[in-house]
């Protein structure tokens, strides 16, 4: 970290990574603390951040949401909907000029790893032990954690929902794997007490958010989990675990969905709790509960009004009028966009996040070029950010996270993280040679 960051940022980093400790339990008072660390790094820095064009970019898409809301139907709604956006903007711009080296990478990383140990203790109280919210603690913690989760039989633990859970301990636990295998990397080249202590805290947190996720009964986070061990075995050059992990997804994927009767045959070894999740056979759901028929809706609502859509959050109301059911979102981030903000809305924010993890990757491929040996390992948890947000998104093609305060800021949080790196690029890659150099010399 530079002397200069120090002056300057020293006192807004300190109460990120406080805010982050203690968000998931009290978002109020980490949500207060991220803002006014976010806002006092702006003002610091604001000749520099307004010289950014992914910030030029930024003020598009703002003002874009804003002309929308206001040609909407129900602009009242619209404009509540800026809520879940706006606010995260002034976030991810003052997070981007705190968040700046691999070093702050880790630092976040683990902050926002530790508390998930006791968010995976209370669902599983919760869950089995039927635990709710103590009268005493009510007014302090501000989460519906309702016994035996939400649905019922699924831990929610102190998210809104199921689902909610799962997009957190998915991103949790991404950056726990990467996190293990860097802390493992420095306990072969240094086996001191505390990087095994490390080590065995990091491996049993990150083994509770995996059994997290399986307990939220969610086939989306299922299968992205999944996809996250795939790609750190590749990344690792583990052959027999990538083998591994395609056997074991042709097993389940057989026993869900194959052909008579081979689907019966691996189904008598496949438990029942994933292939009847997966194909869906534990629920016999409503038309109006069907994700086809949602994504048929918001196409709809977009063809209607393709230019603009009908505004922030009109895709409740307008699915209840028709189908007689109240709905928070239709399951597809970028298919509500769509509806509500229209084609141009949709592209311009797509192409926004888009350029950023193109300047990523980009960065990213400049490090892959160096002998494995030479690297520097801010590459590694670099890497885990990149892959935790490139999950957020394929998550958020099944189901929306931005309508939750809680997991939209986390997922903010990693964008920026990611932004800062790219926006200040010379501190990556000067690490990287100072390595190089050091170990060539």
């Amino acid at each position: 970290m530079t002397e200069q960051f120090k002056k300057t940022n020293e006192w807004e980093w300190r109460l990120v990574k406080v805010s982050v400790l203690i968000f998931p339990l009290v978002p109020e008072l980490g949500g207060l603390g991220l803002l006014i660390a976010s806002i006092r790094s702006i003002s610091k820095h604001f000749s520099s951040i307004i010289k950014q064009p992914i910030v030029w970019g930024l003020g598009v898409i703002s003002l874009w949401l804003i002309l929308t809301s206001s040609l909407s139907p129900r602009p009242i709604d619209a404009f509540l909907g800026l809520g879940n956006f706006l606010p995260f903007f002034l976030l991810f711009l003052g997070l981007s000029y705190l968040i700046t080296t691999p070093s702050q990478l880790r630092q976040l990383a683990w902050r926002l790893l530790i508390p998930s140990g006791l968010v995976f203790l209370l669902g599983l109280g919760q869950l089995f032990l039927g635990w709710g919210v103590p009268a005493i603690i009510d007014p302090i913690v501000s989460a519906d954690f309702p016994p035996y989760g939400d649905p019922i039989g699924r831990m929610s633990s102190v998210f809104m929902y199921a689902n909610i859970l799962a997009f957190y301990f998915l991103m949790v636990f991404i950056l726990g794997i990467g996190l293990t295998i860097d802390v493992f990397q420095q306990w072969r080249l240094n086996p001191s007490a505390k990087n095994r202590f490390s080590l065995i805290f990091l491996g049993l947190t990150t083994l509770g958010n995996g059994l997290g996720l399986i307990l939220t009964n969610s086939r989306n986070a299922w299968g992205l989990a999944f996809l996250t061990g795939l790609v750190f075995a590749l990344y690792l050059g583990w052959r027999a675990l990538v083998a591994g992990f395609a056997v074991l997804a042709s097993s389940i994927g057989l026993a869900s969905w194959g052909p008579s009767p081979i689907k019966e045959g691996f189904r008598q070894f496949v438990p029942a709790y994933f292939w009847a999740r997966l194909s869906d056979e534990l629920y016999q759901r409503p038309y109006a509960l069907l994700r086809s028929t949602q994504w048929k809706f918001a196409l709809q609502m977009m063809l209607d009004r393709p230019l603009t859509g009908w505004g922030l959050r009109n895709f409740s109301p307008m699915y209840k009028a028709q189908m007689k059911l109240w709905l928070g979102h239709p399951h597809n981030l970028f298919l509500m966009f769509l509806a509500e903000t229209g084609i141009i809305g949709t592209i311009l924010f797509c192409v926004w996040v888009g350029w950023i993890l193109y300047l990523a990757v980009k960065l990213l491929i400049v490090q892959f070029s160096i002998p494995r040996s030479l690297r520097h390992s801010g590459h590694l948890i670099f890497l885990t950010y990149l892959l935790a947000f490139g999950e957020a998104i394929l998550f958020n093609c099944f189901d929306i996270s931005a309508i939750d305060g809680k997991v939209n800021t986390l997922g903010w949080i990693i964008l920026s993280a990611i932004a800062g790196i790219v926006i200040k690029s010379e501190n990556f890659l000067q690490k990287t040679y100072q390595f190089n150099d050091e170990m060539m010399s």
